[in-house]
């Protein structure tokens, strides 16, 4: 029986869309994509939601990664305003799974620069019972680590909770400690694979 429901954040809870957040700042579509290519869609961005680095270190390594636009990343990740956008359901879909007896909780990769910076769009928090953001653990998924650290923090049994993720991936890292799980789509896809478990 499931008793936890945990969300994964980015692209579940809110939007993620480098692209777009590019595109705002006035760099055109080429250029937006070359951004993407030196920084979100690079391995090295995972070092913001690990957060044993400095802002200034990774902007280094994505700098090494296109130096013909150093300018450019720089300029564009000044500011992280406007790289996530509300999902309008978020608070009411926690509230409701919450008056039905559900135990919400968060495991995200974060960085701290994101939740300072786009503390706007996360107005969900307060709702939830907890969670785990990881740049202040520095473990990230898919690691195996980060899931067992939020069943020891909250003492939660693995066959109990289930969690929703974008990447299929950070799915394969839940279900391998024990964890129902499935792929984030759309609000409507994740409540129809939730009532399958009985969540409903």
């Amino acid at each position: 029986m499931i008793k936890t429901v945990i969300f994964d954040i980015g692209n579940v809870l809110v939007g993620f869309d480098w692209y777009d957040f590019y595109k705002n700042q006035g760099f055109d579509d080429a250029m937006a994509q070359r951004l993407g290519r030196a920084t979100a869609q690079d391995e090295d961005w995972k070092e913001y939601d690990r957060g044993c680095m400095t802002d200034k270190e990774i902007e280094d390594l994505f700098v090494e990664n296109d130096p013909e636009i150093e300018g450019q990343i720089r300029s564009a990740l000044k500011d992280f305003h406007g790289l996530l956008t509300r999902y309008d359901y978020a608070i009411d879909w926690i509230v409701e799974l919450k008056e039905k007896g559900y135990r919400v909780l968060v495991l995200s990769n974060f960085s701290d620069k994101a939740l300072k910076e786009c503390w706007n769009v996360m107005d969900f928090l307060p709702y939830v019972d907890g969670g785990i953001l990881s740049f202040k653990y520095k473990l990230i998924k898919p690691d195996p680590a980060i899931y067992h650290l939020i069943m020891e923090k909250y003492s939660l049994k693995a066959q109990e909770c289930v969690f929703i993720d974008d990447s299929q991936a950070n799915v394969e890292g839940a279900i391998s400690v024990g964890m129902h799980s499935f792929r984030f789509e759309n609000q409507a896809q994740a409540k129809a694979e939730l009532k399958k478990l009985g969540v409903e």
